[in-house]
C-alpha cells in the first residue's frame, strides 16, 4: 500500500488484544479490516508477542487478505527485532517513539540499531512522537533556551515546540543512519485539539515526509468523536495528513471497529474519500410529529451499509458517492431531495399524507407512507443500476 503524495488518505486502526493471543488478535484484525481499516497496528512489547507475529501473518495470508501489519514498539524495539528476525520480516512497517528508546548516548545507540534493522529488512518506519512520552532531553534544551529569551513562551508552547523538534531531529537522524527519506512517516500526537493542530502545522512546514494524523487519547463516546473530528478536519482541509486514526476509548463491550467507522465518516464528510452512499436526513422538529422519516432513515442507513458490499462486488463504479435524502416535512424536504441524487420527502404535521420521490432534481413519483420504504428502496436500486456503470 502506498502512502503520501497523491495517494488517498489511508485509514489506520490498532488492536487492543494481547498480541501473543494469536487467535484473538487475528479476530480483531479482521474486525477492523472488514470495517474499512487499511492498515492495522498492534503492540509488541515482549518476546512472546514478537514470536506471535509470524503466526498472525500466516493466518492473515492464508485467508488471501492483503492487510498491512504494523508493529508498535516502545522501549525495547531494537532488541525485539534483533532477537526475533522472523517478526521483523513479517511486519510491513515499524513504529518507534523516540521519547522512550533510552536517554543520552543510550538513546542514540538504540535508535540507530532500530533504524539499521529497518534498513536490513527493507521496512518503512513511523517516527511517532507523543507529548505524553516526550524525549526529556529535547524538552530540557528548549526550556533552557526559552528561559533566556527576552519574551519567553509559556511552558505549554515550549512543549509543543519540543514535540515537533523531537520529530524533526529523529527524521534527520534516521536519514543520516541510512534510512531512505521515502521510508519515513511521522506523527506528533497530542491530546488537546488546538495544540495538536498547531504541532502538525509546524511539522508540515519543516519536513516532506507523509504525516500520520491522530488526536491521541481522544476520549470515550461523543467526546472522543467530537474532539477527533474537530482536530483532524482542521488539518485535512488544509491538505495536511496522509493516514489517520481515531483513537477512541471503547465503551465496555463495544466493537473496536467504531474508531474506523468514525474515521471513514470524517473523510466522507469532508468530501475527501467516499465509502458508502451518504444519507442526508433532517433532525426533525415540531412539524415532523410522525416517526416515519426517522424509521426510514435508520432503515436505509443499515440497508446501504450492507448493500454497498454487494454493489462493490458487482463493480458499480462511483456508487459510494451517491447522496440519498430522507426528509420529514415540506420546509426543506423537496429542496434537499432535489440536491441529492435520489431523495424522498415525507409529509409533516398537517400536510397531505403523500411522500414525494425525487431523482436528479426532478420529482419522479409519489407514494403513501405505508408503502414508502419498499417503493423508495426499489427506486434506489433501479437508480444505481441505471446511473452507475459496472467496471
Amino acid at each position: 500500500m502506498y502512502i503520501g503524495s497523491e495517494h488517498p488518505v489511508a485509514l489506520q486502526s490498532m488492536t487492543n488484544t494481547d498480541t501473543s493471543n494469536v487467535d484473538k488478535t487475528v479476530e480483531q484484525i479482521l474486525e477492523l479490516y472488514n470495517a474499512g481499516s487499511e492498515l492495522v497496528r498492534f503492540t509488541i512489547q515482549n518476546l512472546s508477542m514478537a514470536r506471535s507475529v509470524v503466526d498472525i501473518r500466516k493466518k492473515i495470508d492464508s485467508m488471501g487478505l492483503d492487510i498491512p501489519l504494523i508493529g508498535d514498539f516502545h522501549y525495547n524495539g531494537h532488541s525485539l527485532l534483533k532477537d526475533v528476525p522472523s517478526c521483523a520480516d513479517a511486519l510491513d512497517k515499524y513504529r518507534i517513539n523516540p521519547g522512550n528508546v533510552g536517554f543520552g548516548e543510550k538513546h542514540d545507540n538504540n535508535f540507530k540499531q532500530f533504524i539499521a534493522l529497518a534498513i536490513d529488512h527493507d521496512k518503512p518506519v513511523r517516527i511517532g512522537v507523543n507529548w505524553g512520552s516526550l524525549d526529556p532531553s529535547v524538552l530540557t534544551i528548549l526550556m533552557d533556551r526559552n528561559m533566556k529569551d527576552g519574551s519567553p513562551k509559556s511552558a505549554r508552547d515550549v512543549t509543543i515546540d519540543a514535540v515537533v523538534e523531537s520529530a524533526v531531529q529523529s527524521v534527520h537522524k534516521a536519514i543520516e543512519y541510512g534510512l531512505s527519506p521515502d521510508k519515513i512517516i511521522v506523527s506528533t500526537k497530542i491530546s488537546e485539539v488546538p495544540e495538536m493542530v498547531h504541532a502538525y502545522e509546524m511539522l508540515a512546514s519543516r519536513i516532506e515526509q507523509p504525516l500520520h494524523l491522530g488526536l491521541t487519547e481522544a476520549g470515550i463516546g461523543s467526546k472522543g468523536i467530537a474532539a477527533s473530528s474537530a482536530a483532524l478536519s482542521q488539518l485535512l482541509v488544509k491538505g495536511i495528513g496522509d493516514t489517520i486514526r481515531v483513537s477512541l476509548t471503547p465503551t465496555p463491550g463495544s466493537s473496536r471497529s467504531e474508531e474506523v467507522i468514525v474515521a471513514k465518516q470524517i473523510l466522507q464528510s469532508l468530501d475527501i474519500r467516499h465509502f458508502t452512499p451518504l444519507i442526508i436526513s433532517c433532525p426533525g422538529c415540531g412539524r415532523t410529529t410522525s416517526t416515519g422519516f426517522q424509521e426510514l432513515a435508520e432503515y436505509l442507513t443499515k440497508y446501504l451499509e450492507i448493500q454497498m458490499k454487494e454493489w462493490k462486488k458487482s463493480g458499480y463504479k462511483g456508487v459510494e458517492e451517491m447522496k440519498v435524502a430522507v426528509m420529514g416535512c415540506v420546509v426543506n424536504g423537496p429542496g434537499e431531495s432535489k440536491y441529492a441524487n435520489i431523495g424522498i420527502s415525507l409529509p409533516g404535521s398537517g400536510e397531505d399524507p403523500v411522500c414525494m420521490i425525487y431523482e436528479d432534481g426532478k420529482q419522479v413519483d409519489t407514494t403513501r407512507i405505508s408503502e414508502a420504504k419498499d417503493k423508495f428502496k426499489n427506486r434506489l436500486e433501479m437508480y444505481v443500476k441505471s446511473h452507475y456503470s459496472k467496471e
